[in-house]
């Protein structure tokens, strides 16, 4: 094995390194895999709650500017009629064949204009964690945002991921069948736009739910495997997705 601190070459059974003095026994390398695991859960939650104090910030933000564009709009109505009519029919006849023509030809080149990078560094072992740490929280925001990059990168397909109410409300109704249901459609949406970006995805929808209902015979686990296969996947579309749009 190598020296996790100067990387050098040592015996399997060694507990200290020779080279460097450092601590090279099985207990210290769990330790370390532990606290590297916690320290990524602990950024993974951080981001979840700056994401959410976002979505709440946006909300307030765009009532605050809608009232202020109406007040705006209504007290500088009169005065725009009568400017455009006369300004706006010499100058944009011009400026918009000249200008616009050159500019956007350029412009609309890939990357589009507000293209997001998505996310392509979930994992099963930060969704368990961070689900047991927030009892099951942060387990809905998992599925909201999965929802959301899948249907950014899967747009165009004729198909719509639902997102986190009717995810909630309709597992709710139906006891819990839904949940699978929306796993069975994500895992073969997953599948479905392997081609479109060039990436091999050997499970579908039929997979994910064969392995939550044989989860129901292996005291639970199969469902663990299935969230598995759609996380695996959909870092795939999802890295595919970012290189397709230059977004890294």
């Amino acid at each position: 094995m190598f020296c996790t601190k100067c990387g050098k070459q040592i015996a399997d059974t060694t507990k200290i390194c020779p080279y460097c003095g450092a601590d090279c026994s099985t207990i210290h390398k769990v330790v370390d895999q532990a606290n590297q695991m916690f320290d990524a859960a602990e950024q993974e939650l951080g981001n979840a709650i700056n994401d959410v104090k976002q979505s709440f910030s946006q909300g307030y933000n765009a009532d605050q500017s809608n009232m202020d564009n109406n007040n705006m709009n209504n007290g500088g109505q009169n005065y725009n009629n009568n400017y455009s009519n006369g300004y706006n029919n010499g100058y944009n006849n011009g400026y918009n064949n000249g200008y616009n023509n050159g500019y956007n030809n350029n412009y609309n080149q890939t990357p589009p204009f507000g293209a997001q990078r998505l996310k392509t560094d979930r994992s099963l072992g930060l969704y368990i964690v961070l689900s047991i740490i927030t009892c099951g929280i942060y387990g809905y925001y998992f599925i909201y945002q999965m929802a959301h990059d899948i249907n950014i990168a899967c747009e165009g397909d004729g198909e719509s991921t639902p997102g986190l109410v009717a995810f909630i409300l309709l597992s709710i109704i139906t006891c819990g069948i839904y949940a699978w249901y929306w796993y069975y459609k994500l895992g073969n949406r997953l599948a479905a736009n392997a081609a479109r970006y060039g990436v091999m995805i050997q499970e579908n929808g039929t997979t994910v739910l064969m392995w939550c209902i044989l989860g129901m015979l292996i005291c639970g686990l199969g469902q663990f495997v299935a969230m598995y296969i759609l996380i695996k996947n959909s870092n795939l579309i999802c890295s595919a997705y970012n290189r397709t749009h230059g977004l890294g």
